[in-house]
């Protein structure tokens, strides 16, 4: 995809979530943090501001694995998923990372609804 379909998903992608959550549009960090509660699969709840930053690192491993970049570990004790590097991620710019974890979100947000933004 280039830059700017991707952006024009992400655009598509964030007014749905907004509408389903009747909110503003969200960014990057709500995503990674609904992705990383969808992971966990224990529904919302209230999550302290460690948990919901390791709800984002969830997001990020997950999204990540789909690159061949972590592998799912196991679950702890608590059910949550742990998961390990299998090889380095590449230094990407700041905005080659903002694409690729656009592009990733939306590529996971497709799968999770079965629909194409």
């Amino acid at each position: 995809m280039t830059p700017s379909e991707i952006n024009n998903k992400w655009l598509k992608l964030q007014q749905r979530i907004a509408d389903d959550f009747d909110n503003e549009k969200p960014d990057l960090k709500v995503l990674l943090f609904l992705i990383g509660v969808q992971e966990l699969g224990k529904g919302p709840q209230k999550y302290s501001k460690r948990q919901k930053e390791e709800l984002m690192h969830i997001a990020t491993c997950r999204l990540f694995s789909e690159m061949g970049f972590y592998e799912l570990e196991g679950l702890d004790q608590d059910g949550w998923p742990h998961w390990k590097m299998v090889k380095k991620v590449p230094n990407y710019t700041l905005l080659e990372q903002e694409l690729l974890m656009k592009s990733l979100i939306v590529h996971y947000f497709e799968q999770l609804y079965d629909i194409t933004f």
